[in-house]
């Protein structure tokens, strides 16, 4: 993840001329890809592992491992899009919470209409 510093100052440099925004936007890119890499590299990731798996043959019809920063970079660029100050709201409190640490078990839907039962984890 990009460190507030190093975003303050590409954004001083676009205020000031010396980039230009878009120049300001790849390279804030560039930084949260090399953060990323170095915390999958380092083995310090945590992961958001998804699971769901089938009722009716107990098998797992999806497994997903996500590296919590590229979530965290998800969450931020969905947020734009939001229609509404409560989802805002929700979004902002699931960033801090990943943020803080959270782990385990975060969701926990069977879905008996359709035969699944999705497991979310933060490890």
């Amino acid at each position: 993840m990009v460190t507030t510093d190093e975003r303050m100052k590409i954004l001083k440099m676009v205020e000031e001329g010396k980039i230009s925004a878009d120049e300001g936007a790849r390279l804030l890119s560039a930084l949260a890809k090399q953060r990323l890499q170095q915390t999958i590299q380092s083995g310090d990731a945590r992961w958001l592992r998804v699971r769901v798996t089938d009722l009716r043959t107990g098998k797992e019809s999806v497994k997903v491992n996500l590296p919590i920063d590229l979530v965290n970079v998800g969450l931020r660029m969905g947020a734009r899009f939001v229609p509404s100050i409560e989802q805002e709201v929700a979004l902002e409190e699931m960033i801090s919470a990943l943020n803080q640490g959270l782990t385990g078990k975060v969701v926990d839907i069977v879905d008996e209409d359709e035969g699944h039962h999705v497991e979310l984890f933060i490890e």
